[in-house]
């Protein structure tokens, strides 16, 4: 069976949704074209051959699917590029630039659990990937259709994006894998050593500008128009194929069983629109029967979605995002705030925030129960935090947090943290202690410390 796919204008999803008869003048649009918006401004999506994939009964599917999850062999023994037929569906091998990403662990963590009063609690850890954040899932895709179309000719010089830090880090990756050449839009300042060292060790053209992400977002949007750059920003849908790729891992992992819960960090937003795609694909396919409700936790500094909530979705404005420590989720206007919106509705989700204060604190409670956790999904932390405290999340609920990133990538933080240097109390600082190397000395310290 022959599988395709193609862009079309992301109203039409809406429209569709809505039972609406479809245009026969609407535009579709070649994977293999460089385009990225609709005639009318609006974003793409990528279209799949659902009658054709429907060919195949949901039990073939999972049983394709399980069977490609121990492969030996690339491309199946990627998490991406094991569900290739719902991904790229006209790539071939040759073309396919892969970095392992994917089957990353979901993980139970029963401190965490009993910290929050839940009994069954999971974290998808999307951050233990190649370059340490869940972009590696969307970004294999993108640079692997680059790769084909300059294959087949299309004049595309280079790949580039504005980035909080972890997008750079992916794209620099997988174009330098490819011999593809990659330039990098990154706001001087407001991202950690850790992200600004990985592109420039990759080999990218980095540009550190005296502006904001958002700045850094509009600005390269101009420069694709006058220069033959492919974009690789999240407005390039192709890189959701990759990232809803989450979703049916976790289904996956927990036996085909969709839980009632998922929270995910939001900034830029396709990862939201991206795990409701591939869990709606799941049910419609027939390979579950259910959504789960979907949660988006924003930093109090930068939550243009929890104010369109708080109205209903009736409202909808950018802000200027403030500083926040999730520097990767510090934006104001994000790109993907409709397909959000629409993903929000159709699973009856929630938008919650969290303050500096609060997410700090998240992270920290994480980490004392054996996890590692980077500042945005510490947000998502302090989310259902309060969703559990206020109800909303039952005890016995199944709940999947998104874990976005390694937290090695932002050890400044956690070192403020402990060492009690942030605006706020760290209420569960762990600092050093300076004792003399001596038996007695120590002894003293471990009898007071250690209960025995």
């Amino acid at each position: 069976m022959t599988y395709h796919a193609k862009y079309i204008p992301f109203e039409s999803v809406l429209r569709a949704q809505r039972g609406a008869i479809s245009d026969p003048a609407e535009q579709a649009y070649s994977l293999d074209s460089v385009v990225y918006r609709a005639p009318d401004g609006g974003l793409l999506d990528v279209a799949h051959d659902l009658e054709a994939l429907g060919e195949k009964s949901g039990a073939q599917w999972r049983d394709l699917f399980d069977a490609r999850m121990g492969a030996r062999n690339y491309p199946d023994r990627s998490g991406v590029w094991g569900k290739r037929e719902w991904v790229l569906p006209d790539i071939k091998d040759e073309h396919i630039l892969t970095l392992g990403e994917g089957w990353t662990q979901l993980l139970r963590a029963p401190g965490l659990e009993k910290a929050l009063g839940l009994k069954n609690v999971h974290v998808k850890q999307c951050g233990h990937t190649h370059t340490g954040s869940f972009k590696d899932w969307g970004m294999t895709v993108l640079v692997s259709q680059v790769n084909r179309m300059r294959a087949l000719g299309v004049p595309i010089a280079a790949v580039g994006c504005a980035s909080t830090g972890d997008t750079s880090a992916a794209l620099s990756a997988y174009a330098a894998l490819g011999g593809i050449p990659s330039i990098v839009f990154l706001p001087r300042g407001r991202i950690s050593i850790a992200q600004l060292v990985q592109p420039i060790a990759n080999g990218s053209l980095v540009l550190s500008l005296d502006t904001d992400f958002d700045g850094c977002m509009a600005l390269i949007r101009e420069v694709v128009d006058a220069f033959p750059i492919y974009l690789a920003n999240s407005m390039n849908s192709l890189r959701l194929e990759g990232q809803k790729t989450v979703a049916i891992e976790i289904a996956q992992q927990l036996d085909w069983e969709v839980p009632e819960w998922v929270v995910v960090p939001g900034g830029n937003l396709g990862n939201v629109y991206a795990l409701y795609k591939g869990f709606a694909m799941m049910r419609d396919l027939g390979l579950t029967d259910r959504l789960p409700r979907l949660v988006v936790a924003q930093a109090q500094a930068a939550n243009p979605l929890y104010r369109a909530f708080k109205a209903g979705f009736e409202h909808y404005a950018p802000v200027k995002a403030e500083k926040t420590i999730a520097s990767a989720i510090q934006i104001g206007d994000p790109v993907s705030i409709h397909r959000a919106i629409h993903a929000l509705e159709k699973t009856n989700g929630i938008v919650q925030e969290a303050s500096e204060a609060e997410l700090m604190e998240a992270c920290a409670r994480a980490d004392r129960a054996g996890l590692f956790t980077c500042p945005h999904t510490g947000v998502a932390l302090a989310a259902l935090h309060k969703l559990a405290a206020s109800g909303v999340i039952g005890r016995d609920d199944r709940v999947v947090v998104v874990s976005t990133a390694h937290g090695l990538k932002f050890t400044d933080s956690k070192v403020a943290y402990h060492r009690g240097e942030l605006s706020f109390p760290s209420g569960l600082a762990n600092t050093p202690i300076d004792v003399a190397a001596d038996l007695g000395a120590v002894m003293d310290v471990l009898r007071t410390r250690i209960p025995t």
